[in-house]
């Protein structure tokens, strides 16, 4: 029953990532082809599989990545039977473009987390933790306290793979305390960064598209806040009442740890600023930040060499200590997680090139009204990702008050919290806590998570109930 409704609500409701290209041809409206039929299946079979892979131990990248590949096929056959055979190379070129922003974001992200993680970062801040007496619920309470204000600044994708790095060091050996905060994480980023312009990539084409003025976001502080704390509090309940495991030895941070801090928090600065004021990419930005690390690296490499001449201790966990490389930590990225993204992003291009996203605009916004539409956009981020999904709605463009844009903002930067693929953020942190922190033990609290859904929504109805006026 279950893939079913995952079938009827992608048929209903699947996103485009739009092409706008100067001098472009329309795209065709093939939504009842052999093709375009053949495409959505393979599209939902394959997220079923996403949905399962705790139980398949199939990768998450490895069927989407195969449906990304046949569905350009058939859209590329479908599109050379009209004639136009340089349409289907057109829009994948556009569609790449958009995964490659992504992709650096996102392999600058991860590159810090890796080398903060090299330089003990993580454990230091672990040992810290330990030695003031935090319970494992003060540490739950304080790692989504701390996601859910760092988020507005930040992005709930880097906070979510901080956070989560540091829960996983806190938490070692106690799943049950690691899944809740993963959870609690997940959901504290997500709803921080629905009140914030820089919270979030949908929230920044809301504010650039000029639909919502800069300050007009904050409206969303509170409705988000409740969207936290509801589920946060039911969560709190199963948290262990015990303190971390408790480490013999003190662990100090390596040379460097809190200059590589300084840096990527300069990083995220420029990113943001590249955004704001130079109207680029913020993933040139970031990929400026790892021009940071680098010539740091560059730097750090040769003073430990020196260091280290003729010797090599012993670091805190028993390893040789070995000078530090740029490269191995990229290396270490999450490579699953970067080559999903690719899939749903090529996946979700392609069937919007078979004409969905008129069929879309048409069934949600003139058919079931604004509130309910921008409430069931925030129902849908849950199963694919918040990002195309918005692009989707900018596109249809729907004349709507300043409340109903705030409405859609807050569904779609908070539904996907519902499920563990519905944001990159849940999506993430799945893979630097792989086997533990899964679609399934999210699953489990998706209940108290739709309860802080509702609840958020309800408030902002009510408190800002003058911005719908109009």
């Amino acid at each position: 029953m279950y893939p079913h409704l995952v079938a009827l609500f992608t048929l209903l409701v699947i996103p485009a990532l739009t092409w706008a290209a100067s001098g472009s041809s329309e795209i065709a409206n093939l939504t009842g082809s052999v093709m375009g039929i053949i495409s959505l299946v393979l599209f939902v079979v394959c997220y079923v599989l996403v949905m399962f892979e705790e139980q398949l131990h199939l990768r998450k990248s490895k069927p989407v990545m195969v449906a990304a590949g046949i569905i350009w096929i058939l859209v590329a056959l479908s599109y050379q039977a009209l004639g136009k055979p340089d349409h289907a190379h057109a829009a994948v070129m556009h569609n790449l473009s958009e995964y490659v922003e992504l992709f650096l974001f996102l392999l600058a992200a991860m590159t810090y987390i890796n080398a903060m993680e090299e330089r003990n970062t993580f454990l230091a801040l672990r040992s810290w933790m330990v030695t003031k007496g935090f319970t494992l619920r003060q540490i739950f309470w304080m790692t989504g306290l701390l996601a859910f204000f760092i988020s507005p600044v930040a992005d709930n994708l880097t906070t979510a793979l901080l956070m989560g790095a540091v829960v996983m060091a806190v938490g070692a050996n106690n799943p049950a305390f690691m899944v809740v905060s993963c959870i609690n994480i997940v959901v504290a980023a997500n709803a921080g960064g629905a009140f914030s312009p820089f919270g979030d990539i949908t929230t920044l084409m809301i504010w650039q598209k000029g639909k919502v003025d800069f300050f007009s976001f904050f409206a969303l502080f509170v409705p988000s806040l409740i969207n936290w704390l509801v589920p946060a509090v039911c969560m709190s309940l199963t948290v262990p009442k015990g303190k971390p495991q408790v480490i013999d030895t003190k662990i100090s941070m390596k040379m460097g740890a809190k200059r590589i801090m300084v840096l990527f928090l300069l990083t995220i600065v420029t990113a943001v600023s590249f955004h704001n004021f130079l109207h680029l990419p913020p993933a040139v930005g970031m990929m400026l930040g790892m021009g940071y690390l680098s010539l740091f690296a560059y730097y750090l490499s040769k003073v430990e060499g020196r260091m280290l001449s003729g010797d090599n201790p012993l670091d805190v966990t028993g390893h040789k200590h070995e000078t530090f490389d740029l490269f191995s930590k990229v290396a270490k990225a999450e490579w699953d997680t970067l080559l999903f993204f690719y899939g749903v992003i090529l996946c979700v291009g392609g069937l919007g090139q078979f004409g969905y996203l008129a069929r879309t605009s048409a069934f949600l916004y003139d058919g079931l009204g604004q509130t309910v539409a921008n409430i069931l956009v925030g129902v849908l981020s849950a199963f694919i990702d918040n990002i195309p999904v918005m692009f989707a709605v900018l596109s249809m463009d729907p004349q709507m008050s300043v409340g109903q844009w705030l409405l859609v903002t807050l569904t779609a930067g908070v539904g996907g919290s519902m499920l563990s693929i519905g944001s990159a953020a849940g999506v993430a942190l799945m893979g630097i806590a792989r086997g533990v922190y899964t679609f399934g033990s999210h699953l489990k609290w998706t209940w108290a998570i739709a309860l802080g859904y509702a609840a958020s929504i309800g408030v902002h109805i009510y408190i800002n109930a003058r911005l719908f006026a109009g």
